[in-house]
């Protein structure tokens, strides 16, 4: 079986974002898929799909605050400055951490360790609603 569906994140503020339960919510027909896998994809350059610890919300604010130094804005080699500041670093951070994820899928839930969640990863300031496409096959 192949279920694809577009689903909408609400805007964030930049920074990293627990959105589990967000697409979960939105895909009910994982609970009638006994084996198989998730694909999640964003369709953005802006932002980026990541996983990782679920509990401790300092580890995101850490997160960002990496990315923050490690790509700053403003530099003054960047040539792609139309769209701000926050633009041209958002596309190489987006690039680092990737656009797409795959998750196994055991008895209708997602097989993901006990501390592991997916973030978003918005990295403009103000980046929008964000859409998803989310593939599932299974049986």
């Amino acid at each position: 079986m192949w279920i694809q569906k577009d689903i909408r994140l609400k805007a964030r503020h930049r920074g990293f974002h627990l959105v589990t339960e967000d697409i979960v919510k939105q895909i009910p027909e994982l609970a009638d898929i006994q084996i198989g896998m998730m694909n999640v994809f964003i369709k953005h350059t802006s932002a980026s799909l990541t996983i990782n610890e679920n509990a401790d919300p300092t580890v995101r604010d850490d997160f960002e605050s990496y990315f923050s130094r490690a790509v700053p804005e403003d530099a003054p080699y960047y040539k792609h400055v139309l769209e701000g500041s926050d633009d041209m670093p958002a596309h190489l951070k987006s690039s680092l951490l990737g656009s797409s994820l795959n998750i196994p899928i055991s008895n209708g839930r997602l097989n993901m360790g006990i501390w592991q969640g997916i973030y978003l990863c918005e990295h403009r300031n103000h980046g929008g609603a964000r859409q998803l496409v989310v593939t599932i096959q299974g049986q």
